[in-house]
């Protein structure tokens, strides 16, 4: 009897995507605690492990090791224990949960908060409820929106408009052509974290305005980072109240886990009460929760670290033009340097992790398209002057002696 021969076939799709170039390792990281952006390094071939620099990762402030955050994570484990105890409608809602919710609302300037498990959920939940919720509704979708953010939008089954990135004058071309009655929400990003760019929030307001539109902002590559409180580019442009759901995660500049939304009452509500993945998850676990708070409140009121940060991204590019290395010049933190071919991408990160102890990932198709491949890199808050000055002579290295760096900046 002749049977599908599953294994083969999986087999075949994994030597597809070698054959493209975009087959994904995974480095074995030890993080070593108080001195990040340090790391062990424990390669496959059982060799000693080494120490390396990390240079993409999304502890834009280094809080993951930060003291109050520690502190709190580990009293809430000492008192509450490990596990979350279920979901949170059954007997997962600790006062973890409440009290990060208020400080939440209160950093948005917003009625209420809802915490999710990650900002992937959070905007594939909340973007597919209301999509379903509001009749007839209309989503009008940056085109580099986030995959979580399509994700929810394509289950919200809700007629959809993908205008061009940032295209004001496309987005109101999509706009014209709905019902002026119609529920119209506009979906976008404040910093777009392949790119580096950030959206043009007020103009975008504006059409929401105009058009009747819900406005629907993400702001997890921004949360902690900017605004006086680091309510994100939203507090930082005074936008904060034209916003109807702002959406964030805990898991880049706060440093623990987990992603929120923020908004009116009766948005938020109806997110909690209709959302299946918001529903149907174990909750986050108490030391999550508390060392997320501690992060959030202690950068309420600490510049510090969003300062050094930026420092050191202005060190970083202004070494990389010096040295006449191309890379995407955005107003942003992030700093990509655009390879153009996904071999090419790879080789050049397994030669910088294994010949000059720098860790950096390729970034390949899907999360970038085809012919964009290239290495994202962030300055933390936690990088000294010398780890910088350090990639930018091995970069200009690479570029003169090896010409691995074929970058083609748009």
């Amino acid at each position: 009897m002749n049977t599908f021969n599953y294994n083969e076939h999986f087999k075949s799709c994994i030597s597809g995507i070698k054959s493209e170039g975009r087959y994904r390792t995974f480095a074995n990281l030890e993080r070593i605690s108080g001195r990040f952006p340090k790391a062990l390094y424990r390669p496959k071939d059982d060799a000693q492990p080494r120490e390396v620099t990390i240079w993409c990762s999304n502890d834009y402030l280094g809080m993951g090791q930060h003291p109050v955050v520690v502190n709190a994570a580990r009293e809430a484990l000492d008192n509450s224990g490990a596990g979350a105890g279920g979901t949170r409608n059954i007997s997962g809602t600790t006062r973890y949960h409440v009290e990060l919710e208020e400080t939440m609302a209160d950093l948005h300037g917003k009625e209420a908060a809802l915490v999710f498990s990650s900002g992937y959920v959070s905007n594939e939940g909340s973007l597919g409820t209301l999509g379903k919720i509001l009749p007839d509704s209309i989503i009008f979708s940056d085109e580099m929106n986030h995959a979580s953010m399509i994700h929810g939008i394509r289950d919200s089954k809700a007629q959809k408009h993908v205008f061009r990135h940032n295209d004001l004058e496309h987005l109101e071309e999509l706009l014209k052509t709905a019902p002026l009655n119609a529920p119209k929400i506009i979906a976008f990003e404040s910093v777009y974290s392949m790119d580096g760019d950030i959206a043009p929030i007020k103009e975008i307001c504006d059409l929401a305005d105009k058009y009747g539109a819900m406005t629907y902002l993400d702001e997890v590559h921004a949360v902690g980072m900017y605004g006086k409180r680091g309510g994100g580019v939203a507090e930082e442009r005074g936008l904060m109240d034209r916003i109807d759901v702002i959406e964030g995660t805990f898991g880049k500049a706060y440093g623990c886990m987990g992603g929120f939304i923020t908004g009116d009452t009766a948005v938020v509500d109806t997110i909690r009460s209709y959302a299946s993945s918001f529903i149907f998850t174990t909750s986050l676990p108490p030391s999550v929760l508390a060392g997320a708070r501690a992060a959030v409140e202690h950068l309420k009121v600490s510049d510090v670290e969003r300062m050094r940060m930026f420092s050191n991204v202005k060190m970083l590019k202004n070494g990389l033009e010096s040295a006449g290395l191309p890379y995407l010049q955005g107003p942003s933190h992030i700093v990509p340097v655009i390879v153009g071919e996904p071999n090419c991408c790879r080789e050049v990160t397994q030669l910088l992790m294994n010949n000059y102890n720098i860790y950096v990932q390729p970034i390949n198709y899907p999360t970038v398209p085809k012919g964009t491949e290239r290495m994202r890199f962030t300055a933390s808050a936690a990088h000294s002057k010398e780890d910088i000055q350090a990639l930018i002579d091995t970069l200009s290295e690479l570029w003169s002696t090896h010409h691995m760096l074929q970058t083609q900046v748009a």
